[in-house]
């Protein structure tokens, strides 16, 4: 790889850039390929912009055919995201769970008192009221939102925020009750039944959790189930 091409991409790895390096096998002549990175006058430029797009998308490395050359396209997508709503119990044995993963977690809640660094060693913390944290964290498809507090007041403005996102995964605590009451209140702010779907609730994989790190684990099974089965989806299309 040549210098520049290795500077380029350390940086674009510090900016958290998707990018993918494709290599030309035969050749060993490497280009790094954006995801919004406009197409070439021949088609066969466009066809090699369009499977490194893919590549991008599905989170995987492969090798094309593409004219006759050997294209191996090896993707540097920035870290998947958590985003948890409500510095709660539950929140600190996820957010280290999903920090081990390989997650880039964030802890969101404007209560002072439970957003502390003592109780979340390492974890980014957002003190901002959830709408408004959740607008500048701006999820896209490769980030999982979680809301834990239960209240209302702070788990729906996040909710309203994320079901407007291409997050891939939403989900909610609370019992179906619960849920039920959730959905009326988003039925009532303007969401269709088909967006409301997309909440996970009660959140998590049913494997009889009971405490805080045993619910931990069914919500980020359950986080790992849909990200793959997305993925898988996505390859067979």
């Amino acid at each position: 790889m040549k210098q520049e091409t290795l500077k380029q991409l350390l940086e674009d790895q510090v900016a958290k850039k998707a990018v993918a390096l494709a290599t030309d096998i035969d050749s060993g002549e490497q280009t790094l390929i954006y995801r919004d990175a406009a197409s070439g006058p021949d088609a066969e430029h466009g066809e090699i912009l369009s499977i490194t797009r893919q590549s991008i998308l599905d989170d995987r490395n492969k090798v094309h055919d593409v004219g006759g050359r050997r294209i191996f396209i090896e993707v540097f997508n920035p870290p998947l995201r958590m985003l948890i709503v409500g510095a709660v119990h539950i929140a600190q044995p996820l957010s280290r769970m999903a920090s081990v993963t390989g997650y880039d977690v964030t802890v969101i809640d404007p209560r002072a008192s439970f957003a502390t660094d003592e109780r979340f060693p390492g974890i980014s913390l957002n003190g901002e009221w959830p709408d408004d944290a959740m607008r500048e964290l701006d999820p896209d498809r490769r980030t999982a939102v979680v809301t834990l507090t239960h209240d209302p007041k702070l788990d729906d403005p996040g909710l309203e925020v994320a079901l407007k996102s291409d997050a891939f995964y939403i989900g909610s605590l609370g019992s179906r009750k619960t849920h039920a009451g959730r959905v009326e209140r988003l039925s009532a702010a303007g969401f269709t039944e088909t967006e409301i779907e997309r909440i996970h609730a009660p959140v998590g994989l049913d494997i009889g959790s009971i405490s805080p790190a045993e619910i931990a684990v069914s919500i980020l099974a359950q986080i790992t189930e849909v990200l793959h089965r997305k993925i898988e989806g996505r390859a067979a299309a």
